[in-house]
């Protein structure tokens, strides 16, 4: 392969890879039947064969839309605060492709529609359609992915700035997940898992395969070598995070290791891991023997392997699109499936025990890879600071690690499982996570650390996490996010509004609303203890007195709204806590009220230790104040001495 490569053409022979391998991996897995039974609707040959080509098309368009920008916004070199060249035209070709995708995901709706209905697209109506778009989730998921992509289209069109690329970079890749919470994981037990594992294969898979096409349209560029390695390590991540997301995914699918040979679906997850395998060998030969040739001013090796890498992930992707539609082996209930299990992801748990919350655990992808990365990232930052003969304070690493792994306790032991049927145990969950874990998080200073242990980009015109780092810290939003009644009103607020205001039902019936919810509780008592007693730079500079004012009122709020809820009569989420009440537990007003109870109680030790954290840095606050002074004063006092001996 020479030079002249066509990236165009290399695209198309992907897809048209992917597409030859969906059709006849529908074919072998069962996915597309020609039969049609008696008295079964069927929505035709159009809709069949459709379905699966526009959901696969629809998929490229948004992988390519993510990669493209991906790569203008965090790859590439820029010019000043803009974008260069090459990221302009990127973001200017992106816009085509995500209006296509919005196109399509419009035309996925229709095609869903005909399939759940049993109707040829010429029979439906626009109220059917509609009403889907607007009333059933899946409908809900591809209208909010279409949205998604029309505002990408425009932002693209937007201006040069590297922030707005960046923002726009975050949304297409945001786009690519809705579907995830519709599709098979969302309907399958053990959800926790199966849902947030296959968000996070999709999210790695894409950049993956988006970055490697962006990466192959600026191959002119004259920083190619230093783009194509900082593609490379997105891209050893994305490699890692995809085949452990996968493998979890396949086997909550699957049921068991026997389906994987006995069954057709197990022989397609076969044909993607020798895929998968396939690119990690690329991986490998691009770090150690074309990357140092590229380097070297010769391409050729580079740009041949890379394409056909991307074969190999169009043909991969082709195999995702197929799987979603063939039906999985998990053993299905005898009489049909449990409307519980569908709901929770899990069977009603057995009555409430002090060894059953800590064990029988519930482990949720999300939160077990925040730990993991979390760990790994702040433990390689004190081993960095380390070798470079830097200290870092044992305290601080034992709070970062108590916090992290009382985030995996309280989000994936037994506990996690009894907080969706019973709103005490869902309490004490939500007072450890905006309190107890912000705390120990707080202290752990993650931030000075990563700016200190973060190396700065050979290139200056490259940004690096530590450069996106610090213009998060100096921005507007921070600064205006970090005022103590700011951060005291969010807080405050947010557990109001989700008790009084009838959040709580709406929120615990889908898996992404009690992940965003949960994500939440940490956020928001992390924003308030990082502005209390944080020591991160970033946070606005505020004296002692107002700190401990804001703190009391916080004190307060939480007292007072345990003590509403403990008076209150109504049932707070009646319709979820009803559908999910454990027949061996009291009534619903008297685990509420113990919730209350245990609310109301709950923030005496945390607001102890804060305010003693408080009062030690004041102390050392003015420790420091009048040291200055008394330095200033020397200064003074020297300075006048001198002048007093030039005049004698």
């Amino acid at each position: 392969m020479r030079g002249a490569l066509r990236v165009p053409a290399l695209v198309a022979a992907a897809t048209a890879t992917a597409v030859l391998v969906l059709v006849v991996s529908l074919r072998f897995g069962g996915a597309v039947d020609g039969t049609v039974l008696p008295g079964i609707p069927s929505p035709g040959v159009f809709t069949v064969w459709a379905l699966p080509v526009v959901r696969m098309l629809a998929d490229v368009l948004g992988v390519l839309t993510a990669g493209l920008t991906v790569t203008a916004a965090f790859l590439l070199p820029g010019d000043g605060r803009s974008v260069a060249a090459h990221g302009w035209l990127l973001l200017r070709r992106a816009t085509h492709l995500a209006v296509a995708w919005a196109a399509a995901s419009t035309a996925l709706i229709v095609l869903t529609v005909s399939d759940v209905l049993g109707m040829p697209v010429t029979g439906l109506s626009r109220q059917a359609i509609l009403s889907f778009a607007v009333s059933i989730n899946q409908g809900q998921a591809l209208l909010l992915q279409a949205g998604l992509a029309v505002v990408v289209a425009a932002l693209t069109r937007g201006g040069v700035s590297r922030g707005l690329a960046a923002a726009t970079a975050a949304l297409a890749t945001l786009a690519l997940l809705p579907p995830a919470f519709t599709g098979h994981a969302a309907g399958a037990g053990n959800h926790q898992v199966a849902v947030t594992g296959l968000a996070l294969h999709i999210l790695a898979a894409s950049l993956w395969t988006g970055g490697l096409a962006g990466l192959l349209l600026v191959r002119r560029h004259r920083r190619f070598a230093d783009t194509a390695a900082r593609y490379s390590r997105l891209a050893l991540a994305c490699f890692a995070a995809t085949a452990i997301s996968g493998a979890v995914s396949a086997a909550v699918r699957l049921g068991g290791p026997a389906a994987i040979w006995e069954s057709r679906y197990g022989s397609l997850v076969q044909l993607k891991v020798f895929a998968l395998l396939i690119v990690g060998v690329a991986g490998a030969a691009h770090r150690r023997r074309s990357l140092p040739a590229l380097r070297a001013g010769s391409p050729r090796g580079f740009l041949r392997l890379a394409a056909g890498e991307l074969v190999v992930l169009g043909a991969a992707l082709g195999l995702a699109v197929a799987l979603s539609r063939s039906p999985a082996p998990v053993p299905q209930e005898p009489d049909g499936p449990d409307p519980l299990v569908d709901l929770l992801g899990f069977d009603m748990p057995a009555p409430l025990t002090a060894a059953r919350l800590l064990g029988g655990p519930l482990p949720d992808m999300f939160f077990l890879t925040v730990v993991a990365v979390g760990l790994l990232a702040y433990l390689a930052g004190v081993r960095r600071m380390r070798r470079a003969g830097h200290g870092w304070p044992v305290g601080r690493t034992i709070c970062w690690v108590a916090g992290m792994l009382l985030l995996a306790a309280i989000t994936g032991l037994g506990l996690a499982r009894y907080a969706y049927v019973l709103f005490s145990v869902h309490m004490v969950q939500h007072m450890v996570l905006s309190m107890a874990v912000p705390i120990l998080l707080v202290g752990g200073a993650p931030v000075t650390l990563a700016l200190r242990a973060l190396r700065r980009p050979a290139d200056p015109q490259v940004r690096g996490a530590r450069e996106w780092l610090l213009l998060i810290l100096h921005s507007r939003a921070v600064r205006v996010l970090s005022h103590p009644l700011v951060a005291l009103g969010i807080y405050v607020v947010s557990l109001y509004g989700l008790y009084l205001g009838d959040l709580l039902g709406t929120l615990m019936r889908y898996h992404l609303g009690h992940l965003a919810m949960l994500v939440h509780f940490v956020g928001a008592g992390y924003l308030l203890f990082w502005v209390l007693i944080g020591v991160d730079p970033g946070r606005r500079r505020v004296h002692p007195a107002m700190l401990t004012v804001v703190h009391f009122l916080a004190m307060v709020a939480h007292a007072f709204f345990g003590f509403v809820l403990l008076q209150s009569a109504t049932v707070i989420a009646d319709g979820w806590y009803t559908a999910v009440h454990p027949p061996w537990a009291g009534s619903l007003l008297d685990d509420q009220r113990l919730g209350a109870s245990l609310a109301w109680s709950f923030g005496e030790i945390p607001a102890v230790i804060v305010m003693l954290v408080m009062v030690r840095q004041w102390i050392r606050a003015d420790e420091r104040e009048q040291a200055r002074l008394d330095r200033a004063a020397d200064r003074a006092e020297r300075a006048g001495l001198r002048s007093a001996a030039s005049r004698d």
